[in-house]
């Protein structure tokens, strides 16, 4: 296991039902020890995995999942194959009572394949669950979605959403990176990977310090946490996170907001359009550019737009969802030509 000295910070005494804006906004992560104990599904997880499993079966819409098998020789962990051509593993789709069935006949093997059904939206496929089993933040409109299976290795990645994952059964270890740590952490393709999100290729079971000798520094500033069922971890937008599924039956429940509306979309396509359009420029028009996006986008003064006549600044005005709206049928129009 890695040697990190720095633990997540913890609060405790969060309800449910109530939790502070300060936690919610907060710019760091925090662990909040028993922020669902009171969830039914907790309650279950902590008598066995059968209670639990059989609690979540009461809900199960009929509606077949997506399942990712992987072979016990990968040791849970979600990834590219040798040649990086595709990925270590497959998947299917199945009823959750088969996937139940999987993980109740692989329950005493530590050396099990791995069984992972990952990020599905609970109230489609879990109709029900949420009544009992829920935060209070309907306000923040999150996207709620449940992770269930037995040991699994999920690899270093952001996500642009803030994010509360709550334990719901098992346990999870989480290492975390702050989002300056990026170069150290070996990242991969940004246009092919796993799940939609770049991912470091740094095997954290066992990091090769010779290919990736910077993965030390990341270390320096990592944090890392143990959840148990009840627990809950607030991980920022853009911080890094790693996370490890410990037991034979796990079950983590999220709640994905952004605090920017959706219609502005995900900052990740523009990062990829601005690859196509100006990475491979000569470096002095790259350094125009730079200059143009520090400008417009990363350090816009109001004053720099004032001489505009405001009906006419267009894009240079606040966006709202019509002007969102029209930018996006721009850029369509433009794809095409």
């Amino acid at each position: 296991m890695l040697e990190i000295s720095q633990q997540v910070e913890e609060r405790r005494g969060c309800r449910p039902e109530a939790i502070a804006p300060e936690i919610l906004d907060s710019s760091v992560p925090l662990v909040l020890r028993g922020l669902v104990d009171s969830w039914p599904l907790v309650q279950k997880a902590k008598q066995s995995a059968g209670d639990s499993i059989d609690y979540l079966s009461q809900f199960d819409s009929g509606v077949p999942l997506t399942v990712f098998t992987s072979p016990a020789e990968n040791k849970g962990r979600v990834f590219y194959n040798q040649d990086y051509s595709g990925f270590n593993f497959a998947n299917q789709k199945a009823d959750l009572s088969q996937v139940f069935a999987q993980l109740i006949e692989h329950s005493d093997n530590s050396q099990a394949p791995m069984v992972y059904v990952g990020s599905t939206n609970i109230d489609h496929w879990l109709p029900g669950f949420r009544k009992n089993n829920d935060l209070a933040l309907s306000e923040h409109k999150p996207v709620v979605s449940i992770w269930l299976g037995n040991r699994s290795r999920i690899a270093a990645h952001y996500d642009f959403p803030t994010n509360i994952a709550c334990c719901g059964a098992g346990r999870r270890r989480v290492t975390l990176f702050p989002p300056g740590q990026l170069e150290n952490l070996y990242v991969g393709p940004v246009d092919f990977t796993p799940a939609g999100q770049p991912i470091s290729l740094v095997d954290f079971a066992e990091p090769d310090y010779h290919r990736f000798p910077r993965f030390r520094d990341a270390l320096k500033s990592a944090m890392v946490v143990e959840l148990e069922p009840g627990d809950a971890l607030l991980i920022p937008s853009m911080w890094w996170h790693h996370i490890e599924a410990l037991e034979s039956f796990n079950v983590l429940v999220n709640y994905w907001w952004r605090n920017s509306p959706a219609y502005m979309g995900p900052p990740l396509n523009v990062l990829q359009h601005a690859i196509m359009g100006l990475r491979d420029l000569p470096q002095e028009q790259r350094a125009v550019w730079q200059q143009l996006f520090d400008y417009y986008v990363f350090n816009p003064q109001d004053q720099a737009f004032e001489h505009i006549p405001e009906q006419v600044r267009g894009v240079l005005n606040p966006i709202d969802e019509a002007s969102a709206q029209q930018i996006r049928s721009m850029l369509l129009n433009k794809f095409k030509q």
